[in-house]
């Protein structure tokens, strides 16, 4: 694939990245994308670390969660440490997985037994705020030179924009199914214990801090607790 294709392909999956419906649609589409788009890459996924554990949001590849699970377990490797901001750049390269390494020697070890040959890997970022680490798989040394570096560097960048377009957007759906579920609950307990509508929220929001549970929870379970009809 020439470059003036490549930059058409980016276009379309600009386009098709931010129709995704949710957010793990867009993720699956970036990890997908990646194994289509960049010459040499035979597996694709994205890593995240949330409370210090190696968390996979999305996978393409059978060998990408066995790689996600070694470097948690075992607390080292490249995505590991770019994902949870310790690595110096915003990008690493392995061009041979064979070859002696001090920095992750345990997981490289791992990593060849598992017949990767090579590896890349790019942070997925904002201005405000890093989703997680981007990292390609090859089961061939040297698949991903320079040129190929900086295509991964371009897929990141859209991606990332549709992720955090896709992350709003199911946020604000989320909010909004949240306050049409609290204000069932109030409609809910006005009628049934013939009260007001600030006395109904009241009551809501009592029994969430008294049960440390979300209000939506709590509104949910009134929900639930609702008569049916005949």
């Amino acid at each position: 694939m020439d470059w003036r294709e490549f930059a058409e392909r980016m276009a379309e999956l600009a386009r098709e990245l931010l129709a995704k419906e949710s957010v793990q649609d867009t993720l699956d589409a970036i990890a997908v994308a990646a194994v289509d788009l960049v010459r040499g890459c035979d597996a694709a996924g994205i890593l995240a670390v949330r409370g210090g554990r190696a968390v996979t949001l999305a996978a393409h590849g059978d060998v990408v969660r066995e790689s996600d699970r070694l470097q948690g377990e075992l607390g080292e490797g490249p995505c590991f440490d770019l994902a949870r901001g310790r690595a110096d750049e915003r990008a690493y390269r392995i061009e041979d997985m064979s070859a002696p390494r001090t920095d992750w020697p345990r997981f490289a070890r791992a990593a060849h037994g598992l017949g990767i040959g090579s590896m890349t890997g790019v942070l997925l970022y904002t201005d405000r705020e890093d989703f997680g680490a981007l990292n390609l798989y090859s089961e061939h040394p040297g698949a991903f030179t320079h040129e190929f570096e900086t295509a991964g560097w371009l897929l990141a960048s859209h991606a990332a924009v549709a992720l955090s377009s896709a992350r709003t957007i199911d946020q604000l759906e989320h909010a909004m199914e949240t306050r049409h579920a609290i204000g069932e609950a109030i409609g809910i307990l006005m009628e049934r214990h013939r009260m007001s509508e600030d006395d109904a929220f009241n009551v809501l929001r009592s029994i969430s801090q008294h049960h440390n549970v979300k209000l939506r929870d709590v509104a949910r379970r009134v929900r639930e607790d609702r008569p049916r009809e005949p």
